[in-house]
């Protein structure tokens, strides 16, 4: 038996919802509303002790962390294959699953809280933010995330380094529009993790009516992500799972920050 606890708007989590979707591979969700601070439960945090979403139980054994989740999804249910067939293949793919990791998704973390969720969850109230900034574990999306959360949902973009933050998703931008000059998909002519591992990243974008971002100059990555968009297994992990009142949040106060997000990132 699968079981994924994941949230709607979660990049991590559609990573993992995606990965199973293209397995076809059935699963029981448990839904943890991140924006409400649902992944501070003391029993939630047994099984996760980062407070973050997804955590995978399969027959009993928990898997953290949504870059292992897919490569054991693709090992437990190995059809159709989600890895490249050649090692130097697969090693592409892990450098793109390792930059996720390590670069991609903390600078996703900042700019969508400076750009939208830090107005969602200011609807929690004074008491409720303050609640929800306090239960943030030590260790998180970063090792600083605790207090460096804090600063973004006070300051959002004026926060120090979050211009950093977006030059360097630009760059991966870039370099996805680099890799896909010689091959249909980022890690060769097949469909694979690495290509799941990005999709949540273009798609927040998206979400935030920041598509400029590859729509002005990067027509290949264009290209991937309208193909990404095609298959059947997209929407209903993606687009779906949103609830549409965050849906909305993300587009009209990603909308309202373009402006100066374009700012820092021509600056």
């Amino acid at each position: 038996m699968i079981e994924l606890y994941h949230h709607g708007s979660s990049v991590c989590a559609a990573k993992v919802r995606f990965a199973l979707a293209e397995k076809g591979v059935e699963w029981t969700g448990h839904y943890i509303d991140i924006l409400k601070g649902e992944q501070f439960d003391p029993a939630y945090l047994r099984i996760n002790p980062k407070a973050v979403v997804p955590t995978l139980v399969h027959d009993g054994h928990v898997i953290v962390e949504s870059t292992v989740i897919c490569e054991y999804i693709d090992e437990v249910f190995p059809d159709p294959p989600l890895k490249p067939a050649t090692p130097v293949a697969r090693a592409e793919m892990r450098q793109w699953t390792k930059a996720v990791d390590e670069l991609l998704h903390p600078a996703c973390g900042e700019i969508t809280f400076a750009c939208s969720h830090r107005h969602t969850v200011s609807r929690l109230g004074p008491e409720g933010v303050a609640r929800f900034l306090a239960s943030t574990p030590p260790i998180s999306v970063t090792a600083g995330w605790h207090e460096r959360k804090k600063e973004i949902v006070r300051l959002g973009l004026a926060a120090p380094g979050i211009d950093k933050s977006l030059r360097l998703y630009d760059a991966y931008l870039q370099k996805m529009e680099d890799a896909l000059a010689t091959r249909c998909w980022l890690a060769g002519d097949a469909f694979s993790l690495a290509d799941i591992a990005l999709t949540p990243y273009v798609t927040r974008l998206d979400m935030m009516s920041m598509s400029e971002m590859w729509t002005a100059s990067r027509p290949r990555l264009a290209d991937w992500y309208e193909r990404i968009k095609a298959r059947p297994t997209y929407k209903p992990q993606f687009r779906d799972w949103c609830p549409a009142d965050l849906t909305a949040d993300l587009a009209t106060f990603g909308a309202r920050s373009w402006p100066e997000a374009r700012r820092l990132l021509a600056a």
